[in-house]
This record gives C-alpha cells, structure tokens and sequence, in this order.
C-alpha cells in the first residue's frame, strides 16, 4: 500500500518545495550572480540544495516527533499550512498584476570559494522565512504522511530544491534574460499562485478528512 503511494508523496513534496523556493529573493538573486559571474558555483549550488534538503527532512522529524499521538496538533498546523499556502497563493496572484525582475550583476570582485560559500550560508541560514519555509510548513506537511512516506515526501522537496538552484546556477545565461522581464515573472507568479492555492485545498482536505 505504501509503495502505491510513494509516487503522490514525492510528488507532493517535489511540488510544494518548488513552489515555495521558486521566488525572487536575496538567495535566488545571489546564486544567478554567481552563475552569471561562473564562480564556485557547483560549491553555492551544492550548499543551498544541501541546505534546504537538511532543514526539510529536519523538519518533517521533528514535526513528526511533535505530532506523535496529537491527532488535534496535526490538524491545526496542516490548517495553518492551509491558510499559508492561500494566502502566499494569492499574494503571487496579485504580484502578477504588477510583476518585477530579477536583477544580478556579473561585475564585483572575485571571491574564494570560502568567501562564496559563506555568502552563500548568510542568505540561506539568516533568512527567517527559510525556516518558516522548510522547517515549519513543509514540515508540518510532510510529517501527515506514514512511515517511510516521510521519506519519499522529503526526496521530493529536496529534489525540487536540487533541480531549481541546478538550473539558476548553471543556467543562468540563459535565464537571465529571461527572469529579466518582467513578463515572464508575471506568468511564473500566475503559475505559482494557482499552484499554491491547489496544494492549500489538498492540505485542507488533508487536516479535515479525519474530522
């Protein structure tokens, strides 16, 4: 039964953690930086895809741990990650109106890979949102499921992480351009949006089916 449902689970963690990382941000701007620039960036990618992969599967522990024999705890923290997800849903819906661009700078000084790395550790590591993110409402996501399902939910939010900072780092050349206009920002928020507003519904209907 497990192994029917594995496919669902990775694929609703793969999608939930793309849709939250998917956004123009300081981490997002630094790591198209570096890929711009073509410096370490198979060491920036490495940290932020490791970093959100630990902090997910953190989480989704620790959440489970806190859930344990908490039917009522499980249920309000997947109908705040409901009312999260909306309202971060609509928030994209509504940037669409008014879209924005991606901006970063191949110029500067060349840094060690040290240096980069550390860079790379300061957006990621002291952006409270990234815990709110990752540890709290992905979490609280993925502990609902059972067993070994934890598992696969966390596979595919770190590999929706991988994937993504794979493609803006060493992709950013011909991102670029595109994450530039502000066209294409207003389709991704569209897109975004409609998706988190989706996946807020399942949550719901995930925390209120045992009710």
């Amino acid at each position: 039964m497990q192994a029917v449902q594995a496919t669902p689970a990775f694929a609703n963690g793969l999608l939930m953690s793309l849709v939250l990382i998917v956004a123009i941000g300081a981490q997002n701007a630094y790591v198209l930086r570096q890929g711009l620039r073509r410096e370490h960036v198979g060491a920036v990618v490495l940290f932020c895809a490791a970093s959100d992969a630990v902090l997910i599967g953190a989480g989704v522990a620790g959440m489970a741990q806190a859930l344990k024999g908490r039917p009522m705890l499980a249920t309000v923290l997947a109908a705040f990650g409901a009312v999260f997800l909306c309202t971060y849903g609509l928030k994209a819906l509504w940037r669409s109106r008014r879209p924005a661009a991606l901006q970063a700078s191949a110029q500067g000084v060349s840094l060690s890979r040290a240096a980069v790395v550390a860079q790379a550790a300061g957006f990621t590591l002291l952006n409270p949102h990234v815990y709110l993110d990752t540890v709290l409402l992905v979490g609280s996501a993925g502990a609902q499921y059972a067993g070994l399902l934890k598992v696969w939910f966390v596979a595919g939010a770190a590999t929706a992480s991988a994937l993504w900072f794979t493609s803006l780092g060493f992709g950013a050349r011909l991102l670029a351009p595109v994450f530039a206009r502000p066209r294409a920002w207003q389709m991704l928020d569209g897109l975004i949006g409609g998706t988190m507003l989706l996946l807020a519904a399942m949550l719901a209907h995930r925390a209120f089916s045992g009710l």
